[in-house]
């Protein structure tokens, strides 16, 4: 038997942070929520691991902006799928109290459009994650 991830399956994704310990309480909080445990840890960074893919974030001296900017070439977000609209909200409520705030609220949780049931987060860093229920309510 092979447990090999398929060819082309992400392996990792790595972000450069302005500030790890704000990173960490964010978007380390998050992931831990969605599943993600801590994989690796280094002065400069950590690591969160589902599966076979992880997501790094670091803050690196090699930075060259102090901050990121999603509307730019590069990465504009993370995109998870989360079990079903309930646990979206309960991500939510959650997230809003670790440094996110919620994008779109006036068409919250529909910003994606009639039937895509999503909540769009952005935290203090300017990095986005759309979290998307894998099975939405029907209507």
């Amino acid at each position: 038997m092979d447990d090999r991830p398929p060819h082309g399956a992400l392996h990792h994704v790595e972000l450069w942070v302005p500030d790890l310990p704000r990173a960490v309480g964010s978007l380390g909080r998050l992931l831990e929520a969605l599943g993600y445990r801590p994989f690796q840890s280094w002065e400069a960074g950590r690591s969160w691991r589902l599966g076979p893919t992880y997501l790094v974030v670091e803050q690196s001296p090699a930075l060259t902006a102090d901050a990121h900017d999603r509307c730019r070439p590069g990465l504009n977000h993370l995109a998870f799928h989360v079990e079903d609209a309930a646990a979206v909200e309960r991500l939510v409520s959650d997230a809003m109290r670790h440094g996110w705030r919620l994008m779109y609220p006036d068409r919250h949780p529909h910003a994606g459009g009639p039937q895509h049931y999503a909540a769009y987060l952005e935290n203090d860093d300017g990095f986005e994650v759309e979290l998307v229920a894998t099975d939405p309510p029907p209507g």
